[in-house]
């Protein structure tokens, strides 16, 4: 248990210590503010969500054992909860009773154990998120290159920004940085996979249901995905029109709905 702790107090020390530099780097000049806004944006954004998560208690696991690990994790929160109590009383004035934060709100709505219970739930989902964001970077590129899916500049999707934001401060900054990212991964993986569908099963399915639930990620449902109760040759005709050789050169093997399908040489289709 000894053990534990003083890994736990060296992981929340280097964490607490970590994000001081990253508030100390933007003051660094100009070069300190461009390493700062590479670190908002994909590849730099990796390389920092990496170094917060999944690498120290990797790292420790490896060399510690699960003991490292476990010191890993709860430091890590203390780390992030000693942060956050720092950047608060460091801004006071977006604090102070009576002043409108989301935090206070939603824990009059539904509860203060309700409400800080459900984030900490929602971390649950980070190692999923990570794995989305791996095959982003290492998956995808190759369908790019072996049939002609679409590139994407990746930093315009995966990037946080909402430190920008007036009055958001500790509690409530942390965890909307952490949305700020998800969702990022998050709609990068559903344009991917928009790719993926439409290029290798362009089929509506069979359960209406489905089809109501799945159109707003997958437009292309009902935007040209042959009918559940269609032909073989329907699919292959879609499939010709959509993905013929000369527009292919122009645009790529796009989802039906992409931005790219609009013009073909500067014509419109």
């Amino acid at each position: 248990m000894v053990f534990i702790l003083i890994v736990a107090a060296w992981t929340g020390l280097g964490v607490a210590g970590f994000t001081g530099l990253l508030h100390l780097i933007p003051r660094l000049g100009g070069v300190g503010r461009g390493l700062a806004a590479w670190l908002c944006r994909a590849p730099g954004l990796d390389v920092l969500v990496s170094l917060l998560t999944w690498v120290p208690p990797t790292t420790l696991g490896i060399v510690l054992g699960w003991r490292g690990l476990v010191g890993s994790i709860a430091g890590q929160i203390a780390g992030m909860m000693v942060w956050m109590f720092v950047h608060e009383m460091a801004n006071r004035e977006h604090v102070r009773a009576g002043r409108p934060r989301i935090v206070t709100f939603l824990n009059r709505t539904v509860g203060r154990f309700n409400n800080h219970v459900a984030l900490w739930v929602t971390v649950l989902s980070l190692p999923v998120f990570i794995v989305i964001r791996v095959a982003e970077i290492f998956v995808y590129p190759w369908l790019t290159l072996l049939v002609g899916l679409p590139r994407y500049k990746q930093a315009e999707w995966v990037n946080v920004s909402r430190q920008k934001f007036n009055g958001l401060v500790g509690h409530d900054l942390i965890w909307c940085l952490y949305c700020d990212w998800m969702t990022g991964v998050y709609s990068l993986g559903a344009e991917m996979l928009r790719n993926v569908e439409s290029f290798w099963c362009p089929i509506k399915f069979a359960t209406g249901k489905k089809c109501d639930h799945c159109k707003l990620d997958f437009p292309d449902i009902n935007g040209g995905w042959v009918e559940a109760g269609g032909t073989m040759g329907e699919v292959v005709a879609t499939m010709e029109k959509m993905y013929d050789k000369e527009t292919t050169r122009a645009r790529g093997n796009a989802w039906f709905g992409h931005p790219v399908r609009l013009t073909v040489k500067g014509k419109a289709e």
